[in-house]
């Protein structure tokens, strides 16, 4: 098939962390046959067409140089509140949808991938393609918007209504959806993004402390750890803690483990590539993933892989599709404490089967062949 995939979010070089699951997915479609070619926006004047890992890539410009900053840091939906970046987010959604149009025109496409319903589903949907299906992927961060805006949530209802098919990466997420587009929850599938698994070859021996991989933003409540660590030193119990990655709120964080005297304890590694991802981890007794209403829950489906116990939160969103109410991994409401990681390695081998890249591939083509098929 020949596939045309839409997001703002997709490696700019070989290591980018961001929109690396994309890029995973689509060589894996390539590896099986497939062809397909990915819109995504240019960085600060970066635009053109260029290739990677054999996938074509067309970065397409939407604002001045100093202006095309919405894009791969994580930070889109606080860059699009201001006047000017609202401005650059509607400019991107309409030259991504003429892109997609000219491909369309240019090429025999069957089936056109749009991740996250905004921009790039509105992309697809602006792009009023007539034979030409498009399918939605919801990842998280885009279902948040729908929560503050009913101009978004109108959008959304038709953008979702005319995709040939929903997915969604976790069943938390196909819920809100079909309660946001008034669609059949039943007819949303529910497919996470591959992981490299290979990667994850070794298993924890315990003994590091506390591990906690992700951007540090405020959804992620990693203050909630600090504060636990706290507890735990008032009865002589010392843990170290390891934050991979990092984020808007590494300041603050930083700040608050000075405030409960735990600057000794605790290790701000920042960002890593995601091949380093497994030594960054090293060999952690328990991973915490405290974020809520997250999308899925990456971090804490590769601890599993790495046979580390998970300590998540009730709250947490698609994370409750990966972490077990006990045994590997436990959710609670606040504290975290350490599980067998017996158990741990066990979800992280089953986990493997289920999102290694062609696995994963398999699904989507499925998707597409339907799509492709409902709208000859």
């Amino acid at each position: 098939m020949n596939l045309v995939y839409v997001t703002h979010a997709y490696p700019r070089s070989k290591g980018d962390i961001a929109g690396a699951f994309i890029e995973c997915l689509a060589v894996a479609l390539r590896h099986r046959g497939h062809s397909i070619r990915v819109i995504a926006p240019s960085d600060r004047g970066g635009g053109g067409e260029e290739e990677l890992n054999g996938i074509p890539v067309s970065r397409v410009r939407y604002a001045s140089a100093r202006r095309e900053t919405l894009a791969y840091t994580g930070t889109m939906v606080e860059g699009a509140r201001s006047l000017t970046g609202g401005i650059a987010a509607a400019n991107l959604v309409r030259v991504q949808a003429a892109e997609t149009k000219r491909l369309c025109r240019m090429e025999k496409i069957d089936v056109v991938h749009a991740q996250w319903w905004i921009p790039g589903g509105m992309s697809a949907w602006w792009a009023r393609l007539k034979r030409v299906p498009y399918i939605v992927t919801v990842h998280g961060t885009d279902m948040r918007i729908l929560e503050r805006s009913a101009i978004a949530r109108g959008l959304a209802r038709r953008v979702f209504r005319g995709a040939a098919a929903v997915t969604a990466v976790s069943s938390y997420l196909a819920e809100r959806v079909a309660h946001v587009a008034g669609i059949d929850s039943s007819s949303i599938t529910v497919q996470p993004m591959p992981i490299e698994v290979s990667r994850f070859d070794r298993t924890s021996r315990g003994g590091a402390g506390i591990v906690s991989v992700g951007r540090l933003t405020k959804q992620k409540n990693l203050g909630v750890v600090l504060q636990a660590m706290a507890r735990l030193r008032e009865r002589n119990i010392d843990i170290p803690l390891r934050l991979v990655g990092d984020g808007p709120e590494r300041q603050n964080l930083n700040a608050q483990a000075k405030q409960l005297n735990l600057s000794d304890n605790v290790e701000f590694v920042g960002e890593v590539e995601p091949s380093r991802v497994p030594d960054a981890v090293g060999d952690a007794d328990v991973s915490v993933f405290t974020a809520t209403q997250e999308g899925f829950g990456l971090a804490a489906a590769e601890s599993f892989m790495l046979g580390i116990p998970v300590v998540a939160l009730q709250a947490g969103g698609g994370v409750k599709d990966v972490v077990p109410a006990s045994g590997a991994g436990r959710l609670v409401q606040g504290n975290p404490e350490v599980q067998a990681r017996q158990l741990a390695a066990a979800q992280g081998a089953e986990l493997k089967r289920q999102f290694k890249p062609d696995a994963v591939a398999a699904v989507y083509e499925s998707v597409y062949e339907h799509a492709a098929a409902s709208r000859r």
